[in-house]
C-alpha cells in the first residue's frame, strides 16, 4: 500500500460542486492543518442539480458556486476556479484539457486530486459521466499536456509555462491503494458536504450514510474500529 506523501501544493480538479467534499474533504481538511496549500477548479457549475422545482434553474450556478465557496472555507481552501463547462454535457474535448492545463500552469501544483475515469461499479453513483470526462481530461492534461510546452502554445503565450505534476490521487477508483485516516477531520467533512443546501432535501440522512461508507474504507485498509479513512488510487506521473 503507497503512502500518500505530503506536498506543498495541491489542485483539486473536480466535474460539480459538492464532489470534492464526499470524496476527500476530510483528507483535505488533514492536508491544511498540516501546511498544505490545496486549490479547487470545478469543471461545471453544477446547474443541473437541485432538488427543489421553486428555484429559478438561471440562479442554480450562483448558489452552487457559492455553496462550494463556503464549503471550501470550512477545511481552509480559500482559492477555487469554475471554468464554467455545462452540467451533465461534459466530454473529454481538446477545449477542456486546454482549459485544465491552463489552471495546472498557473498555480504549478506538486500533486493534483481528481476523479477516476474508469467506472465503478460497486459504486455507480460515483461514476457520473461528467465524473469519469473530468477525470479523463484532468489525467490528459496532467500528462502531456501541461508539460509540454509544444502543447497548446497559446498558454507559454499568456505567460504560463509548461509544468509537470509529481503524482495525482484518484477518488473513486475502483481499486485503491492508499488511505487517509479522516476520523479527526469527519466533523470538518460533514460540515462542507451539509455547506451545500441546495443539494439536500434531507440533511439528516447524511451523517450516517457517510460514515458508513468511511467506516468500510477503514475496515478495507485495516484500520482500527471506528476509525474513519477516504480511499484513493496513487498514480506517480
Amino acid at each position: 500500500m503507497d503512502q500518500i506523501e505530503p506536498v506543498s501544493r495541491v489542485l483539486a480538479v473536480l466535474a460539480h460542486p459538492d464532489d470534492v467534499d464526499f470524496g476527500a474533504a476530510g483528507s483535505v481538511a488533514k492536508w491544511v492543518s498540516a501546511g498544505t496549500e490545496v486549490i479547487y477548479c470545478l469543471v461545471t457549475d453544477g446547474d443541473a442539480g437541485g432538488f427543489d422545482p421553486t428555484i429559478p434553474r438561471d440562479q442554480m450556478p450562483s448558489i452552487r458556486q457559492f455553496e462550494q465557496a463556503a464549503a471550501g472555507k470550512i477545511v481552509g481552501v480559500n482559492q477555487l476556479e469554475f471554468l464554467g463547462y455545462k452540467d451533465g454535457e461534459l466530454e473529454v474535448t481538446t477545449a477542456l484539457r486546454r482549459d485544465i492545463s491552463r489552471v495546472i500552469r498557473r498555480y504549478r501544483p506538486d500533486r493534483v486530486l481528481c476523479q477516476s475515469p474508469e467506472r465503478n461499479y460497486t459504486r455507480i453513483f460515483s461514476s457520473h459521466p461528467d465524473h469519469l470526462a473530468a477525470g479523463e481530461a484532468t489525467l490528459s492534461a496532467v500528462y502531456p499536456d501541461s508539460r509540454n510546452p509544444f502543447t497548446f502554445v497559446e498558454l507559454i503565450e499568456e505567460g504560463l509555462e509548461a509544468h509537470s505534476v509529481k503524482d495525482v490521487l484518484l477518488m473513486a477508483f475502483p481499486e485503491p491503494d492508499c488511505f487517509e485516516d479522516v476520523t479527526g477531520t469527519f466533523d470538518k467533512k460533514l460540515e462542507a458536504i451539509l455547506a451545500h443546501a441546495s443539494q439536500h432535501p434531507d440533511p439528516s440522512r447524511i451523517e450516517p450514510m457517510v460514515r458508513g461508507w468511511l467506516e468500510a474504507v477503514a475496515a478495507s485498509a485495516g484500520l482500527a474500529k471506528g476509525s474513519l479513512a477516504e480511499a484513493f488510487k496513487l498514480v506517480r506521473t
